[in-house]
C-alpha cells in the first residue's frame, strides 16, 4: 500500500500553532487538510493558504467525540495522508480538589483519548507502507506540573506517555512518532513565536531513519 509522502493533515488547525505548522509544511509542497471544531477557525488560515498557492481541504471534526470524528475523517485517511499532526490541548484554569470529575475525564477525552482516536484513524495506512509521522503538540506541565492547570497537567502528562509508546510501536512497522513539548505561551514575536515552533515539526519529519527521536522540547524561557 502507498502513501500520499506530499499531504499532511493537521487536526487543530487554529489561528496559532497549528497555523505555523500548517504554513511550514506548505512551503515544503504538501497538500494540507485543516480540521477543527469549528468552520469559522478553518476558514481565514485555509484562505491564507490557498492564496499562497497551497491545496487545502477542511474537515470539521471534535476530537472528544471519537465516533464524529472517526466518520468525518474516514475520507481523509482513505487517501493515506503521509504526515498526520495532532495538535490538540485544553487549555483551562482548574483545582484538582474543586472541579467536578466530569470535567476531568472530557478533558482527558480531548488532550489523550483524542491523539489515541487519530492515531487509530491514520496510521494503519502508514504501517501497511512502512513509512509515514505521526507528530503529537505536548506541553510544559508534563514536565512541571502545574496545579492552575490541573487538567491540563494530566492530560499532557498522559500524552508525553501515550507517545513514547506509539514512538517505540510504530517504529517497528516504519513510521515515526514523536511529540513537540512546548514550555510556556505560544505568542507572536516572542521565543515562542507559532513559526519558530513550527520548525521542530518539520526537522522531526525530516529525520532520517535511525536517527528518529520521539520527543523535541522548545522552551520559551
Amino acid at each position: 500500500m502507498d502513501i500520499d509522502r506530499s499531504h499532511v493533515v493537521v487536526v487543530g488547525a487554529g489561528p496559532g500553532l497549528g497555523a505555523g505548522i500548517a504554513r511550514r509544511f506548505a512551503r515544503e509542497g504538501f497538500d494540507l487538510t485543516l480540521v477543527a471544531r469549528t468552520a469559522g477557525t478553518l476558514d481565514p488560515l485555509a484562505g491564507e493558504l490557498r492564496g499562497a498557492g497551497a491545496q487545502v481541504r477542511t474537515v470539521t471534526a471534535d476530537v472528544a467525540d471519537p465516533a464524529t470524528l472517526a466518520t468525518a475523517l474516514a475520507p481523509v485517511a482513505a487517501a493515506a495522508p503521509g504526515v498526520v499532526v495532532h495538535n490538540v490541548g485544553l487549555v483551562v484554569g482548574d483545582d484538582l480538589l474543586v472541579d467536578p470529575p466530569e470535567h476531568f475525564a472530557h478533558a482527558l477525552a480531548v488532550d489523550v483519548v483524542g491523539a489515541v482516536a487519530v492515531a487509530q484513524l491514520f496510521t494503519p495506512a502508514m504501517r501497511a507502507a512502512g513509512e509515514g509521522t505521526f507528530l503529537v503538540t505536548g506541553g510544559g506541565p508534563a514536565l512541571h506540573p502545574d496545579r492552575a492547570h490541573a487538567s491540563l497537567t494530566l492530560g499532557k502528562a498522559a500524552l508525553r506517555n501515550a507517545v513514547a509508546l506509539l514512538h517505540e510501536q510504530l517504529a517497528e512497522d516504519g513510521v515515526h512518532a514523536a511529540g513537540v513539548t512546548v514550555v510556556g505561551v505560544v505568542e507572536p514575536g516572542t521565543a515562542l513565536d507559532p513559526d519558530r515552533i513550527a520548525e521542530a515539526y518539520w526537522e522531526l519529519h525530516a529525520q532520517p531513519r535511525g536517527s528518529w527521536t520521539a520527543d523535541t522540547v522548545v522552551d520559551g524561557s
